[in-house]
């Protein structure tokens, strides 16, 4: 499990960068804002010994170099964020497998939901048009599959949640209209969801060794 001692620094960072984004643009920013995927990392590191644990932490890792291309180099580096987190969502698309029918009127609503949000931002895609189509693809399937997973939980749950919602107030805020304080209002999201899918993987192969 992640120790309590744990789930406050990796708070106490997340809380710091956000804060930090009032002050935007400062040196070195890009490190501040990867110390909370650090920590999640390293806590997956020192609990996740198998393949599919693995797995889980490479999606971790290529969820860092999204954000690092992210906030280093926001305009140029835009795709190639995409990219890396099209790569950590196929990597928990892997580790959620196999999959159980249940919850499925829930996954339809994802997919109402996703062609609600991708009609309202794609007037202001441009040449962004099929990467941006393409993550949000693997995005919803990724959220999707937290329902649906034998591993399913509410942890999983919250954290495809949570990552939807962050990355729709991106597309939202970016392509569509500007919403106030959202990099607050993403960052704060971002970090609970990827803590929630960390915590609900843990929480998932706890639970397989007792059955």
């Amino acid at each position: 499990m992640i120790t309590k001692n744990k789930t406050w620094l990796f708070l106490f960072t997340s809380v710091f960068f956000i804060l930090s984004l009032f002050f935007k643009p400062y040196p070195l920013s890009w490190l501040m804002k990867l110390l909370p995927m650090a920590i999640l990392v390293f806590i997956a590191i020192s609990q996740l010994k198998d393949k599919t644990g693995k797995i889980f932490i490479v999606g971790l890792v290529c969820s860092g170099f999204g954000d690092f291309f992210l906030d280093y180099e926001p305009i140029n580096g835009f795709v190639l964020g995409l990219g890396s987190f099209f790569i950590a969502h196929v990597c928990y698309l892997i580790v959620l497998k196999p999959i159980e029918k249940k919850k499925l009127g829930l996954v339809g609503l994802y997919g109402v939901y996703g062609i609600a949000i991708f009609s309202l931002i794609a007037g202001g895609l441009d040449e962004l048009f099929i990467p941006v189509l393409a993550y949000m693809s693997i995005l919803l399937i990724m959220a999707m599959m937290t329902l649906v997973s034998k591993r399913s939980n509410n942890w999983l749950v919250l954290g495809g949640l949570s990552f939807v919602f962050s990355d729709s107030l991106i597309g939202i805020d970016k392509f569509y209209y500007p919403i106030p304080y959202a990099p607050i209002m993403i960052m704060l999201s971002y970090y609970f969801a990827q803590y929630a899918l960390l915590r609900g993987f843990i929480v998932s192969g706890k639970t397989e060794e007792a059955a």
